[in-house]
Protein backbone atom coordinates (compact mmCIF):
# COMPACT_ATOMS: atom_id res chain seq x y z
CA UNK A 1 0.00 0.00 0.00
CA UNK A 2 1.02 3.82 -0.92
CA UNK A 3 2.98 5.37 2.10
CA UNK A 4 2.88 1.80 4.57
CA UNK A 5 7.52 2.14 4.38
CA UNK A 6 7.46 5.84 5.60
CA UNK A 7 5.07 5.53 7.43
CA UNK A 8 7.42 3.12 9.14
CA UNK A 9 10.18 4.75 9.69
CA UNK A 10 8.03 6.93 12.02
CA UNK A 11 6.29 4.05 14.07
CA UNK A 12 9.62 2.63 14.69
CA UNK A 13 10.89 6.19 16.09
CA UNK A 14 7.44 6.09 18.30
CA UNK A 15 8.25 2.53 19.83
CA UNK A 16 11.79 3.68 20.59
CA UNK A 17 11.35 4.33 24.22
CA UNK A 18 12.25 7.64 26.13
CA UNK A 19 14.23 9.28 23.40
CA UNK A 20 16.70 6.48 22.78
CA UNK A 21 18.17 6.62 19.40
CA UNK A 22 17.39 3.42 17.18
CA UNK A 23 19.98 3.14 13.80
CA UNK A 24 19.35 4.83 10.82
CA UNK A 25 17.11 2.84 8.34
CA UNK A 26 18.95 4.03 5.36
CA UNK A 27 17.34 1.20 3.06
CA UNK A 28 13.56 2.10 4.74
CA UNK A 29 14.61 5.73 3.69
CA UNK A 30 15.59 4.86 0.33
CA UNK A 31 12.71 2.67 -0.62
CA UNK A 32 10.22 5.72 0.58
CA UNK A 33 12.29 7.96 -1.67
CA UNK A 34 11.87 5.72 -4.46
CA UNK A 35 8.60 4.89 -3.66
CA UNK A 36 7.61 8.97 -4.13
CA UNK A 37 9.78 9.13 -7.38
CA UNK A 38 7.61 6.58 -9.00
CA UNK A 39 4.45 8.08 -7.91
CA UNK A 40 5.17 11.68 -9.14
CA UNK A 41 6.12 10.30 -12.45
CA UNK A 42 3.20 7.94 -12.67
CA UNK A 43 1.59 11.40 -11.94
CA UNK A 44 3.02 13.25 -14.74
CA UNK A 45 2.10 10.82 -16.88
CA UNK A 46 -1.34 10.79 -15.93
CA UNK A 47 -1.19 14.67 -15.81
CA UNK A 48 0.00 14.89 -19.53
CA UNK A 49 -2.91 12.45 -20.83
CA UNK A 50 -5.38 14.40 -18.43
CA UNK A 51 -4.71 18.03 -20.04
CA UNK A 52 -5.53 15.69 -23.38
CA UNK A 53 -8.89 15.57 -22.05
CA UNK A 54 -9.12 12.01 -20.00
CA UNK A 55 -10.72 13.62 -16.85
CA UNK A 56 -11.28 10.39 -15.66
CA UNK A 57 -7.38 10.34 -14.04
CA UNK A 58 -7.89 13.10 -12.16
CA UNK A 59 -8.96 11.56 -8.97
CA UNK A 60 -6.01 9.12 -8.98
CA UNK A 61 -3.96 12.07 -9.69
CA UNK A 62 -5.18 13.90 -6.92
CA UNK A 63 -4.89 10.45 -4.99
CA UNK A 64 -1.40 9.94 -5.55
CA UNK A 65 -0.25 13.75 -4.65
CA UNK A 66 -1.55 13.12 -1.57
CA UNK A 67 0.17 10.02 -1.11
CA UNK A 68 4.00 11.88 -1.81
CA UNK A 69 2.76 15.03 0.72
CA UNK A 70 1.90 12.26 3.41
CA UNK A 71 5.19 10.19 2.51
CA UNK A 72 7.06 13.84 2.26
CA UNK A 73 5.84 14.58 5.58
CA UNK A 74 6.48 10.89 7.19
CA UNK A 75 10.53 11.13 5.64
CA UNK A 76 10.84 14.93 7.46
CA UNK A 77 9.76 13.97 10.66
CA UNK A 78 11.52 10.93 10.80
CA UNK A 79 14.68 13.08 9.85
CA UNK A 80 13.07 16.14 12.25
CA UNK A 81 12.91 13.90 14.93
CA UNK A 82 16.39 12.01 14.89
CA UNK A 83 17.57 15.32 14.82
CA UNK A 84 15.96 16.30 18.22
CA UNK A 85 17.08 12.88 19.83
CA UNK A 86 20.60 14.10 18.67
CA UNK A 87 20.81 17.27 20.55
CA UNK A 88 19.18 16.15 23.17
CA UNK A 89 22.05 13.67 23.56
CA UNK A 90 24.37 16.31 23.19
CA UNK A 91 23.25 18.01 26.31
CA UNK A 92 22.87 14.44 28.19
CA UNK A 93 26.39 12.90 27.15
CA UNK A 94 28.58 16.22 26.56
CA UNK A 95 30.58 16.50 23.47
CA UNK A 96 31.72 13.23 23.17
CA UNK A 97 29.19 10.25 22.32
CA UNK A 98 29.63 6.68 22.99
CA UNK A 99 29.86 4.64 20.51
CA UNK A 100 26.58 2.44 20.93
CA UNK A 101 24.85 5.38 19.83
CA UNK A 102 27.05 7.03 16.95
CA UNK A 103 26.75 3.54 15.37
CA UNK A 104 23.45 4.38 15.16
CA UNK A 105 23.99 7.47 13.15
CA UNK A 106 24.55 8.05 9.57
CA UNK A 107 27.21 9.68 8.48
CA UNK A 108 25.23 12.79 7.59
CA UNK A 109 23.88 13.06 11.27
CA UNK A 110 27.20 12.51 12.95
CA UNK A 111 28.34 16.00 10.95
CA UNK A 112 25.52 17.62 11.91
CA UNK A 113 26.17 16.89 15.61
CA UNK A 114 29.99 18.13 15.11
CA UNK A 115 28.55 21.23 13.71
CA UNK A 116 25.98 21.32 16.26
CA UNK A 117 28.74 21.07 18.92
CA UNK A 118 30.71 23.37 17.73
CA UNK A 119 28.32 25.74 17.75
CA UNK A 120 27.07 25.14 21.31
CA UNK A 121 30.78 25.71 22.36
CA UNK A 122 31.43 28.60 20.57
CA UNK A 123 28.16 30.06 22.29
CA UNK A 124 29.13 28.94 25.64
CA UNK A 125 33.04 30.54 25.10
CA UNK A 126 31.08 33.95 24.13
CA UNK A 127 28.80 34.27 26.91
CA UNK A 128 30.35 33.73 29.86
CA UNK A 129 33.54 36.12 29.66
CA UNK A 130 37.05 34.73 29.79
CA UNK A 131 36.54 31.18 30.58
CA UNK A 132 32.99 31.01 29.04
CA UNK A 133 29.91 29.64 30.76
CA UNK A 134 29.33 25.72 30.58
CA UNK A 135 25.60 25.50 29.94
CA UNK A 136 25.61 21.55 30.20
CA UNK A 137 26.50 21.88 33.90
CA UNK A 138 24.00 21.53 36.49
CA UNK A 139 21.11 20.80 34.20
CA UNK A 140 18.96 19.55 37.41
CA UNK A 141 19.69 22.33 40.38
CA UNK A 142 22.17 20.66 43.20
CA UNK A 143 21.80 19.94 46.68
CA UNK A 144 25.18 20.34 47.95
CA UNK A 145 28.32 21.67 46.25
CA UNK A 146 30.33 17.71 46.58
CA UNK A 147 29.07 14.64 46.00
CA UNK A 148 29.79 10.62 46.97
CA UNK A 149 30.71 9.28 43.59
CA UNK A 150 32.29 5.47 42.78
CA UNK A 151 34.28 4.78 39.68
CA UNK A 152 33.12 2.49 37.62
CA UNK A 153 35.94 2.08 35.28
CA UNK A 154 39.82 2.90 35.19
CA UNK A 155 39.87 6.23 34.41
CA UNK A 156 43.23 7.78 35.58
CA UNK A 157 44.18 10.86 37.29
CA UNK A 158 41.29 13.81 37.59
CA UNK A 159 42.56 17.02 38.77
CA UNK A 160 40.07 19.34 40.74
CA UNK A 161 40.22 22.93 40.79
CA UNK A 162 42.67 22.75 43.78
CA UNK A 163 45.24 20.96 42.06
CA UNK A 164 44.74 18.23 43.88
CA UNK A 165 44.76 14.88 41.23
CA UNK A 166 42.49 11.56 42.63
CA UNK A 167 43.65 8.82 40.61
CA UNK A 168 40.17 7.22 39.93
CA UNK A 169 40.37 3.51 39.76
CA UNK A 170 37.18 0.61 39.16
CA UNK A 171 35.41 0.50 42.51
CA UNK A 172 37.19 3.29 44.18
CA UNK A 173 34.68 5.95 46.05
CA UNK A 174 35.41 9.26 46.39
CA UNK A 175 33.87 12.80 47.62
CA UNK A 176 34.22 15.44 44.58
CA UNK A 177 32.61 19.08 43.56
CA UNK A 178 29.53 17.75 41.86
CA UNK A 179 30.16 20.14 38.59
CA UNK A 180 33.78 18.26 38.50
CA UNK A 181 32.31 15.14 37.96
CA UNK A 182 28.84 15.55 36.27
CA UNK A 183 29.98 14.98 32.49
CA UNK A 184 32.21 11.84 34.05
CA UNK A 185 28.62 10.44 35.14
CA UNK A 186 27.00 11.01 32.29
CA UNK A 187 29.86 9.18 30.32
CA UNK A 188 29.10 6.33 32.76
CA UNK A 189 32.89 6.68 34.33
CA UNK A 190 31.93 7.54 37.59
CA UNK A 191 27.94 6.61 39.52
CA UNK A 192 26.81 8.85 41.83
CA UNK A 193 26.42 6.88 45.58
CA UNK A 194 22.70 8.23 46.87
CA UNK A 195 22.61 7.53 50.65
Amino acid sequence: MAGERAAGLVRELHRAAGGHLPPFRAEGLRQALEEMRALYERNQADVSEAKSGRTDLIFLIRFRHCCLLRNQRCVLAYLYDRLLRIRALRWEYGSVLPNTIQFHMSAEEVEWFNRYKKSLATYMKSVGGEEGLDLTQDIKPPKSLYIEVRCLRDYGEFEIDDGTTVLLKKNSQHFLPRWKCEQLIRQGVLEHILS
